[in-house]
Formats: C-alpha cells, sequence, structure tokens
C-alpha cells in the first residue's frame, strides 16, 4: 500500500474510531470519572511497550507541550459533553480545528489558498453558524465546545512536529499516552476532589474499552502524521462527524433535526475541500 493512500485511510479510520470513544464518554453518567478510566486505561496498557521503544530522545519537550494542551482539551471536552448534546458539540469542537489549522496557516504563515480550500473554510464556517442558530447548542456547551476545537488545533500541531522529531513513531506514542494517562487521573481526580473514582468503579468496562479503541485511533492520527503533511491530514480525520451523527441518531436517541444534519454534513465537506488541493 503507497504512503499517499495508507496515511488518509489510517486518518480515516481516526475519525470514526474517535467518535466511536466520545459517544461511549458521552453515554456515561459521570463524565469525568469516564474520561479519567479512558486515559487511565490507555496508559496502564501501553505502560509495558515503554520497556521496548527507545525513549523520545528529541521530543521531550514537545511532548511536555502536549501534556498541558492535552489537560485543557479533556477538561474542556468533558464540559462541553455535559452541557451539550452529542450532535451539537462533536461537530463544531472536531470542525473548529480544520478552520483554525487553515486560517493559522493562510493567514499567519501564508501559505498559498487555491479556490477550493477558500470554499472550504467557507463551507466550515457556515456550518457551524447552522449549528449554533436556532438554539440547537446553549452559548455555555457552544464556548466549551469552541473551546475545545482550539485545543484540539493546538495539540495537533505539536503532536505532528513531536511525532517526528522522536526516534520513532512510536515512541512518541507510547509515552505520550503514558504521560497522558497519568495527567488526566490526577488532573479530574483532584478537580473532583477524589470523587471519580467511586464513580470509575460504576463505568469502568466501557470506559477500558474506549480505552483501548484511543490508542488506536489517535496512534493512527499520530502514525498517519509521520507519513505526510497535518493540515489535510488533519482536515480528513473529520470524516468522524459522520459516524458521530450516526452514532448520535442510533445509539444515543438523540434528535438530530435537519438543521443539525445539515450542519454536519457542511463542516465534513468544508474539511473534504480543504484536503484536496
Amino acid at each position: 500500500m503507497s504512503t499517499s493512500f495508507l496515511a488518509p485511510a489510517m486518518m480515516i479510520a481516526s475519525g470514526s474510531i474517535h467518535a466511536v470513544v466520545n459517544a461511549i464518554l458521552k453515554g456515561g453518567k459521570d463524565k469525568m470519572a469516564g474520561r479519567a478510566i479512558i486515559d487511565g486505561s490507555s496508559a496502564v496498557i501501553l505502560l509495558p511497550a515503554t520497556l521496548l521503544v527507545p525513549l523520545p530522545e528529541g521530543a521531550w519537550g514537545w511532548l511536555a507541550t502536549t501534556a498541558v494542551l492535552h489537560s485543557l482539551y479533556l477538561f474542556a471536552l468533558v464540559r462541553a459533553l455535559e452541557t451539550s448534546d452529542f450532535s451539537a458539540a462533536y461537530p463544531i469542537l472536531r470542525g473548529t480545528a480544520p478552520l483554525i489549522t487553515a486560517a493559522l496557516a493562510i493567514g499567519v504563515f501564508g501559505e498559498p489558498a487555491s479556490p477550493r480550500e477558500l470554499i472550504g473554510i467557507g463551507c466550515i464556517g457556515a456550518a457551524m453558524f447552522v449549528m449554533v442558530s436556532g438554539r440547537h447548542i446553549e452559548a455555555r456547551g457552544l464556548a466549551w465546545a469552541l473551546f475545545t476545537g482550539v485545543m484540539i488545533a493546538s495539540y495537533t500541531v505539536i503532536d505532528a512536529q513531536g511525532v517526528r522529531a522522536a526516534p520513532t513513531p512510536m515512541s512518541f506514542i507510547v509515552w505520550m499516552f503514558v504521560l497522558m494517562g497519568s495527567v488526566t487521573v490526577t488532573m479530574f481526580g483532584l478537580v473532583s476532589r477524589g470523587a471519580i473514582f467511586a464513580s470509575a468503579v460504576k463505568q469502568w468496562r466501557p470506559g477500558v474499552i474506549a480505552g483501548a479503541l484511543s490508542i488506536l485511533t489517535y496512534g493512527l492520527a499520530l502514525s498517519a502524521f509521520a507519513l505526510g503533511p497535518t493540515a489535510p491530514l488533519a482536515a480528513l480525520r473529520e470524516t468522524g462527524m459522520v459516524t458521530a451523527l450516526l452514532i448520535a441518531t442510533f445509539v444515543l436517541k438523540e434528535r438530530v433535526t435537519p438543521a443539525r444534519a445539515v450542519g454536519v454534513l457542511g463542516i465534513l465537506a468544508g474539511a473534504v475541500l480543504i484536503l484536496t488541493r
């Protein structure tokens, strides 16, 4: 399989699996406990692998930076899912990321933009307006979803650099998951004053499943970044929003209005347009 096909295929699979992980989180009663189980179990699963991969020499700074960004991302993600429907919050927090990435690349770093890419940015912006209009999401949920999207865009850029700086992609992937598991459990344990540990006992099974899937989804994404350019691959990952819409409709039994469905498909269309050069 050629690299030009492998990296996009990894990202498409990563996007769908990511939607499943977050649907499991949304379905849990205690979102903080759920996220702590997901990241904690990912760390436990990969802990033995730290003996099999080289130390991430050259990438420690990237790992420290991504630990901070991921902590902010996870806290905002929990708040977004606590205050909003999955089918409303998830497309916004995911759709914001490629929009910001493209805006920075074009507006700040002066990268050339084709008419197709500009149309894609417009599609995402218009689709997000559809999502937030008509009371599809409340102001508080919108704020958390947008902040989550900013953090996604930030850690995506950092992690893409880190996975390329490490001796091997697996070195960065393994150490990142182990570090993040420790940070996440500690953070939510402190924020909840230990309450998450009692809740974790009641919902650990789906959390462990989501933890294993979390390794798969972001492992695929980081492996893809090691093979290709960051911005188009990050945009392609947003195809997972279609999976998220299907889960929200048929599993979580959320009411997905026509306008909300149009918003999701518009964000997806914009991501595809940004990707296609």
